[in-house]
């Protein structure tokens, strides 16, 4: 179908390069690590480690105690926010961003009321923010503790509709870099001694923009798991340069945001699993060639990838032992030399960032996929 636009037109490899820019993946910037998590809206946190990998990709002398004390000092947060997903925000964007996804959090109870049969949502809130605020508690002691208000409900159901009715955040020790912790829970509210922040749309769309920009309204729909957010990108329309893509889709930008030459070397990167990057756009042609969909998956499982002249390539591994660290890449093709020699040197500054002091580390080359 034709395009109904008459903006100047980016092509997939300029919308690449113009993101890796403001990601920090062309070339690693000399900012702290506070500093990262607040541009790029917060990192994917799934798992406790993804975060450090992702701005170790991304920050020059990065060290990942830097994260680790940020946690510490409760600057920084593991929430469930965008996509239901939990995030590393900092505690100023945990206060912001979890208020304005809320609605997605609405929507997402809906999926479990038939577990919730005759529960009082309100009381439940009411009762389970008492509970954590006393002292932070694990899923299944909020579970439990429902439980006993609600003996016919489903348990799952409980502690989810806590989840999504109250910003709880994990506390530490849980999340920080070589320490262990269960998942304990309180609010957002009562581990930061700040109220929440009133949900500002059009000031998100901008900060959206600045760390994944150029960008149509489906993808910042898609980034937060929130509806209906072309009134927000129509009032800041006179402020913002328009686009459109190879497919005629509209995009949206902010006019001093880097937009590199098409052409812009793009150094192998390697990313953590359920790295933003690549979860931030309905339309992800612009890192994900057609021939590398669906390969960075196995059931629920995700794979740690790397990037190549600025798009996934391949999946990457790593072992550690008490003797040794390895990380195995497989790329999905066959690299040149030069390629295989500059994925190699990108794979030893990630493991002298990120590997054991004193530990010995080496790059091994696995299968080549086909």
């Amino acid at each position: 179908m034709a395009s109904t636009f008459t903006h100047p037109v980016l092509s997939t490899r300029a919308l690449g390069r113009a993101t890796l820019a403001r990601q920090f993946l062309l070339e690693p910037a000399a900012m702290s690590a506070k500093d990262a998590v607040s541009h790029l809206l917060g990192l994917q946190a799934q798992n406790t480690k993804p975060p450090y990998y992702a701005l170790a990709a991304r920050l020059a002398g990065f060290r990942p105690e830097r994260l680790s004390d940020l946690m510490e000092a409760r600057e920084v947060a593991r929430i469930v926010t965008m996509r239901s997903t939990i995030h590393t925000h900092t505690a100023e964007d945990v206060l912001a961003l979890r208020p304005l996804v809320q609605p997605a959090r609405y929507r997402e109870l809906k999926i479990f009321r038939a577990g919730l049969d005759g529960v009082d949502l309100r009381r439940l809130a009411a009762l389970s923010r008492e509970l954590v605020e006393q002292e932070p508690r694990t899923p299944k002691e909020i579970r439990e503790a429902l439980l006993v208000h609600w003996p016919d409900a489903d348990p799952q159901a409980l502690s989810v509709a806590a989840r999504c009715l109250l910003p709880l955040v994990q506390v530490t020790p849980r999340g920080l870099w070589r320490r262990s912790g269960q998942v304990r829970l309180t609010t957002a509210q009562a581990w930061f001694h700040r109220p929440d922040t009133e949900p500002d749309v059009d000031a998100v769309v901008l900060r959206y923009l600045a760390a994944f920009g150029p960008a149509s309204v489906k993808d910042m729909q898609t980034w937060s798991g929130l509806t209906r957010l072309r009134d927000a990108f129509d009032r800041l329309r006179p402020g913002l340069l328009a686009f459109q893509d190879e497919h005629g889709a509209e995009l949206f930008d902010l006019p001093d945001a880097p937009r590199p030459d098409p052409d812009t070397p793009a150094p192998p990167r390697f990313l953590p699993e359920f790295d933003n990057l690549l979860l931030s756009h309905a339309d992800r042609t612009r890192f994900v060639a057609a021939e590398a969909r669906n390969r960075t998956w196995k059931g629920n499982q995700a794979f740690s990838v790397f990037l190549l002249d600025g798009l996934l390539a391949g999946l990457w591994r790593l072992e550690e032992t008490k003797e040794r660290t390895t990380i195995t890449v497989e790329p999905f093709g066959r690299p040149t030399k030069a390629q295989r020699a500059e994925l190699a040197a990108e794979a030893e500054r990630l493991l002298r960032v990120m590997g054991p002091e004193g530990v010995p580390y080496e790059v091994g080359f696995g299968v080549v996929y086909q």
